[in-house]
């Protein structure tokens, strides 16, 4: 689950870590408001303006913007509000902005420059441990730093009995050139989100870029929170910030029914039971010259209902030219999967306009076959992977 920044940043303040102020919008009167208690509570005099979606690259769309003034922040807040952002992280069409954030100035004039760096805590699976990455060349794309200067990143990873080690913290801040007061409160900082990353169950955490101001503080600028899903239960507060609207619909309605949807950039639908079935299927589609369309796993409880649901979702991608269904009959017996396949196919009626090519295996499995291929319909059975990867190719061509 993604957050906004304003929604990652209140996470990492919750368990320390300091951070930009900001209060959200969602109007121009709200952010001038925003505006005139930030400056009470901060002192504050001029405002970054920051677009909330769930993309990357806002200021290159022009997502971001500085108001020195609470004119300019009207005015700058009404044009990006209700924007339709493009960003090298949105789709083509680009995301609607229902939302700014009105944030402090944190780019003041002081004894030295401020300095921005880049920081991330995701977790390293060739090694099972999770790692920091973090480098000097803050604010900028950190893909085309690696690509050009790959000796400017820098990992630490942590071993999870032990946590985050005092001396790991201060390794971090050695590497990024910092001293005195900077390098303390760096530290401290590294620390806190370690903790807030750990506390949070937290699949990654980007911070782009972590600020030194000129006055030796530092502080999260931004925030790139994603929080693992399945963590969710321990957690009831975080699943109230979703925001279903940032969301792939269709994705949002397949969670409504219990059903484990992905959506993809192909043209086979793929309806499975398990997901190391479903990866297996996906492979077996690229083989076969093809390119899966969506991952869907309707779980152990393949009836007529379920299977017509999850139809209904395969079916609302325009770019699906088949759809394979790969099913073992372990939990549930293959014939009852076949007749729920069957039935849904006739409720659906019309709204089938693409080949289907079904592979049952296990129990009962021969039955299902006879359903299958008795049934009149425009359903493809078959019983061995080669054979389904066969029909799938002859269905796309």
């Amino acid at each position: 689950m993604n957050l906004h920044e304003y929604q990652g940043k209140e996470v990492l303040a919750g368990f320390g870590v300091t951070i930009q102020r900001g209060i959200v919008a969602k109007t121009a009167a709200e952010a001038v408001a925003a505006g005139k208690q930030l400056t009470e509570t901060t002192g504050t005099q001029w405002h970054i303006v920051k677009a909330q979606i769930h993309a990357g690259g806002r200021g290159k769309g022009g997502g971001v913007k500085l108001a020195k003034n609470l004119q300019e922040l009207e005015s700058v807040a009404t044009s990006i509000i209700g924007m339709q952002l493009i960003t090298p992280q949105t789709p083509p069409e680009g995301k609607k902005v229902n939302q700014i954030l009105v944030a402090e100035d944190v780019y003041y004039p002081g004894a030295s420059e401020p300095s921005e760096f880049y920081m991330s805590i995701l977790l390293n699976r060739a090694t099972g441990k999770n790692m920091i990455m973090y480098s000097t060349e803050g604010g900028m794309d950190i893909e085309a730093v690696a690509e050009v200067t790959p000796h400017l990143i820098f990992t630490e990873e942590i071993d999870p009995a032990l946590g985050l080690l005092p001396f790991q913290a201060r390794k971090v801040a050695f590497n990024l050139g910092l001293s005195g007061a900077a390098f303390k409160d760096m530290t401290k900082f590294v620390s806190a989100l370690y903790r807030a990353y750990v506390g949070s169950d937290a699949s990654l955490f980007e911070i782009n870029p972590v600020l030194k101001t000129s006055d030796d503080r530092i502080i999260a600028v931004d925030a790139k929170v994603t929080i693992d899903d399945n963590s969710l239960f321990r957690h009831p507060d975080f699943e109230a910030l979703r925001d279903l609207s940032e969301e792939n619909p269709v994705e949002v309605e397949a969670r409504s029914v219990g059903l484990n949807y992905v959506d993809l950039d192909g043209n086979v639908g793929c309806m499975v039971n398990g997901a190391g079935l479903a990866m297996a299927t996906m492979d077996l589609i690229k083989q076969a010259g093809g390119d899966p369309a969506n991952f869907l796993d309707v779980g152990g409880t393949a009836d007529a209902a379920r299977v017509e649901i999850a139809f209904r979702l395969i079916l609302k991608d325009p770019a699906v030219k088949a759809i394979l269904i790969n099913i073992f009959g372990g939990i549930v017996r293959c014939d009852r999967v076949a007749q729920g396949i069957v039935d849904a196919y006739k409720n659906l009626g019309d709204a089938i306009q693409v080949p289907i090519i079904v592979r049952l295996q296990g129990t009962n499995a021969d039955i299902a076959k006879k359903l299958i291929d008795s049934s009149g319909l425009n359903v493809l059975s078959a019983t061995a992977f080669q054979e389904a990867a066969d029909k799938v190719q002859e269905a796309i061509n």
